[in-house]
């Protein structure tokens, strides 16, 4: 793996700081909400990102929604995984090797953004703000 290079947003990188440093003890919420982090590889530089997301199961599965709060554009993260689907995702002090698949199936789509919007409803509000589909993954265990 490359070197880890961290996010240019301050509260990004300070939330995987104090996530990582206290194995999901502390840093582990965004408004209230419990996180997850999603380790890949940047599909340009081959650093190793780090991002904090919603944590939305599917059982052993982590539904990864791509929403940047209803941006008009992709977060930089989705086309990492695009590139490279092998992610790792620390869940509290516990880190899972995962494989990343995008969800494009619209009957299994609509079943995980209703987990995804149950567990955290800004979701749908995300998406009334832009008319990309928010693209949905869903990562599961390496065995």
């Amino acid at each position: 793996m490359g070197k880890y290079i961290a996010s240019t947003s301050k509260w990004v990188r300070d939330q995987v700081e104090l996530y990582e440093k206290s194995k999901g003890k502390e840093g582990n919420t965004v408004s209230n909400y419990p996180v997850i982090i999603v380790t890949n590889l940047g599909r340009n530089t081959g650093a190793i990102r780090k991002t904090p997301l919603i944590t939305v199961k599917d059982d052993d599965k982590y539904i990864l929604i791509a929403s940047q709060g209803g941006s008009p554009k992709n977060p930089n993260w989705y086309y990492n995984l695009k590139a490279n689907p092998k992610v790792k995702i620390q869940d509290g002090s516990t880190v899972y090797n995962m494989k990343a698949t995008e969800i494009l199936d619209p009957k299994k789509r609509k079943r995980l953004w209703e987990i995804a919007v149950k567990t955290y409803n800004p979701y749908q509000d995300y998406q009334s703000r832009t008319e990309r589909i928010i693209p949905i993954f869903l990562a599961t265990p390496i065995k």
